[in-house]
């Protein structure tokens, strides 16, 4: 299932010295900087939203074969969600979908890597809620629903399940 031999990766837009670090960090991630290979693909995922799904596959790839897949990229992760916690992004539902979707996924992981970014992104969705004029009533619904979930611990409490949820008919 999608092991070595399946170097078909989408990475030809790079200069050749990236295509080289790419390429030796999918065969062996503990010879190169994951940082740093981590840094060069969201940079391109953000200028590229094509390239995004190959991003994915690439990390994904590189993650099974180390021992500590986070570790590269949380911060790299978190530029991510303080981006989308931006006022032009909390504007956008669709930006602020993907903020909660991905909060609710490794919030969790994230918060105990790094609690202080986590702190100050929470700051910035709580003030976006609190005082952007404008915002949809779907993005004041995701932004609410999740500072109630980081707040319950990671978890949806029985009474918050039943009011965020209580239009979403199984």
């Amino acid at each position: 299932m999608g092991e070595p031999g399946r170097e078909e990766y989408k990475i030809q837009s790079f200069d050749a010295e990236t295509q080289q670090l790419l390429k030796t960090a999918l065969k062996d991630p503990g010879a190169v900087d994951l940082d740093k290979v981590a840094n060069v693909i969201v940079d391109h995922s953000l200028q590229d939203r094509v390239f995004s799904k190959e991003a994915g596959r690439m990390c994904y790839a590189i993650i099974q074969v180390n021992n500590m897949p986070m570790m590269a990229l949380v911060n790299p992760v978190y530029d991510c969600l303080f981006r989308l916690a931006q006022p032009d992004s909390l504007s956008k539902e669709e930006e602020v979908d993907c903020l909660v979707l991905q909060l609710h996924r490794v919030g969790e992981q994230l918060e105990k890597m790094n609690r202080q970014r986590m702190d100050e992104l929470f700051v910035l969705i709580r003030d976006g809620f609190l005082l952007l004029t404008g915002l949809s009533s779907l993005a004041q619904l995701l932004l609410l629903e999740i500072i109630e979930f980081r707040a319950a611990g990671w978890k949806t409490t029985p009474a918050a399940h039943k009011y965020y949820y209580s239009e979403v008919s199984d």
